[in-house]
């Protein structure tokens, strides 16, 4: 049975199916509906779902426009990408990050505004209905959440179409507008539907809207230098540069070289395994470089345990649980870790690849040439290795020594 709610605060693109969802809630809940569209860098402009909000009868102080992209970058791409996490091996996790951002504050708004409710434009099949409800119910578990494709039987793309038609709402297609089902922001893009629902087609090369074929990328080699404090990326080519910009320069270098696309099969949370592909340009380059500095400034055992863990951090993104004290946990291990990895990494961008030429670290460089030279030294007893594989061989031995006893040598 549906709630009695009396405001609900949208998660609002502008796009046919949000638009048709802010009118579904007004018909079916008969309720006061708050828009909100967050700028965390998809790269459209946004000031015309304020005008659509507004044709759909919203009044203008309940529709709320953000630009979010620094405090995205900062606060949540950033401490990603310390641990290099990576889901299943291959996916950077470009949607999976901006949920809880976007449902965080959506959340504030609804305190904001005195709203009962909250709506997004989810589906029952995939990950997201996951990722914003766990966000929501994080931070307000009073919110009442409605999420229409749960609820409704407009279950297709000509049910929706016809809604749109008898209701007034816009239906206009944007002129170059891709026919995939896309998410975008500032870490990536991803693509879903049509040919892609077949794991054995190759995506049509005009699918990908921000990179470069890596076979028509530039025939010369691009060094670039990555600066980075306590892990985190802050200068390039000896500029310094905020979060958000930091990713916007890293992506049109990333493009330009044809750097970070996917195709991928990945496993739902929901149980389904899923094909997608993706554009991570900026962030490709961003977790050689972050690998490269680490190499040098990281503890072998640290280092280790980081790429341990990681797995279950990524996993733990993936699946909606960015709130969830062991996702807390293992980011205050992460960036503990991060305190001493600082300096410099020279990479090389060239036709899709990504190429580390060069690291240094002025303040904590474990690399230490009079250990590991093969020349002659004075620091280190080569005679001392006898005793450290005896020591570390002892058990074999042991077992050995007992088989052989046993008439099983």
């Amino acid at each position: 049975m549906k709630k009695n709610v009396k405001k609900v605060v949208l998660a609002y693109s502008g796009g046919l199916d949000t638009s048709i969802i802010l009118k579904w809630l007004q018909d079916e809940y008969k309720c006061e509906v708050v828009t909100f569209t967050a700028d965390i860098g998809q790269g459209e402009e946004l000031e015309p779902a304020r005008k659509k909000a507004i044709s759909l009868g919203i009044k203008p102080e309940n529709i709320f426009i953000e630009d979010l992209k620094e405090e995205f970058v900062k606060d949540y791409v950033f401490p990603m990408f310390r641990a290099n996490a990576i889901y299943e091996g291959e996916y950077l996790l470009g949607t999976s990050i901006a949920r809880p951002l976007i449902a965080k504050r959506q959340a504030e708004i609804a305190a904001l505004v005195g709203a009962d409710g909250v709506s997004h434009g989810a589906t029952g099949k995939g990950n997201d209905q996951v990722r914003f409800e766990m966000g929501y119910l994080s931070m307000n578990s009073d919110l009442v959440i409605i999420a229409p494709w749960r609820e409704w039987d407009l279950n297709s793309r000509e049910k929706l179409l016809a809604y749109a038609e008898k209701n007034g709402i816009s239906i206009e297609k944007k002129p170059g507008k891709s026919p995939y089902s896309m998410d975008a922001n500032l870490l990536h893009i991803s693509y879903e539907g049509l040919v892609l629902e077949n794991p054995n087609a190759e995506p049509e090369e005009d699918m990908w809207r921000w990179t470069v074929s890596p076979e028509k990328a530039p025939d010369v080699a691009e060094v670039i230098e990555i600066t980075y404090e306590k892990g985190d990326p802050v200068a390039l080519n000896g500029v310094t540069l905020s979060p958000a910009t930091m990713l916007t320069k890293l992506n049109e270098l990333g493009c330009k070289h044809g750097i970070g696309r996917t195709d991928i099969v990945e496993n739902r949370f929901v149980g389904m395994k899923s094909r997608g592909c993706y554009e991570t340009p900026g962030g490709t380059i961003m977790l050689r470089a972050h690998r490269a500095i680490e190499s040098i400034t990281l503890d072998r055992e640290a280092a280790h345990f980081k790429d341990e863990i990681m797995p279950r951090y990524a996993k733990t993104i993936y699946n909606g649980f960015w709130f969830s004290p062991e996702r807390e946990m293992m980011q205050a291990a992460i960036d503990k870790s991060q305190e001493s990895v600082n300096g410099t990494v020279k990479l090389k961008l060239y036709k899709g690849n990504v190429s580390v030429i060069g690291r240094d670290s002025k303040t904590n460089n474990l690399f230490n040439e009079a250990f590991c030279t093969f020349e002659e030294d004075e620091v280190y007893n080569q005679k001392d290795a006898e005793g450290f594989i005896k020591l570390n061989a002892l058990r074999f031995i042991i077992s050995g020594k007992n088989r052989k006893k046993q008439g099983k040598a």
